[in-house]
């Protein structure tokens, strides 16, 4: 399988929209984990969901990347900064539990929040090919960790958007520490 891995870029926006409406489901565009304040913002609409997802594109918020194969959008993973995030609807509904600072006062942190895999194509190793891109250019941008928040036990695809456990212990995290439902997953680039 030609897997081709493409960072979200402003002019990868039509291929962003029409997987999230003709691909995977047309209820998210992942507008919910960005570089955005979004504290008393109303997403219950798609419609609103999907005008926010597109400001967010092209205003560079929402961060992460695209799987290709043969030219068509097959995976999306979203990453970004930590530290950007801990005002987005997202962590406030879900992530609460985890710690927003660190010992490591210093420290640059990249957050997965979600991998999302056309239903063709599930378990054939796409969220592998998304996470090495995610931390490959995390090092090349000068990160120290990049961390995920999955849950400790399964639920269901959608409620497990941010990957497996196995899935980053196959990449070299660890267990950074567990809240009541989640596990923090962290990977030293330094």
């Amino acid at each position: 399988m030609n897997i081709e891995i493409r960072k979200l870029t402003p002019d990868l926006l039509e291929d962003y929209m029409y997987f999230f409406e003709n691909v995977a489901h047309e209820d998210c565009y992942c507008t919910c984990y960005c570089s955005d304040d979004q504290v008393g913002m109303d997403f219950h609409l798609q419609e609103v969901r999907r005008d926010y997802a597109v400001s967010y594109i092209k205003e560079g918020k929402i961060k992460g990347y695209l799987a290709y194969r043969d030219n068509q959008v097959i995976g999306w993973c979203n990453a970004n900064d930590k530290s950007d995030c801990l005002e987005c609807e997202g962590w406030q509904r879900i992530l609460t539990s985890v710690k927003t600072t660190d010992s490591e006062s210093n420290s640059k942190v990249k957050s997965i929040f979600c991998f999302l895999v056309a239903p063709n194509v599930r378990r054939s190793g796409i969220a592998s090919y998304l996470l090495e891109s995610v931390c490959k250019d995390a090092v090349a941008d000068g990160f120290d960790y990049v961390e995920s928040y999955p849950n400790k036990d399964f639920i269901d695809i959608y409620d497990d958007h941010m990957g497996p456990v196995n899935l980053y212990i196959k990449f070299g995290f660890e267990e950074f520490y567990k809240t009541e439902q989640k596990i923090v997953m962290r990977k030293r680039l330094k």
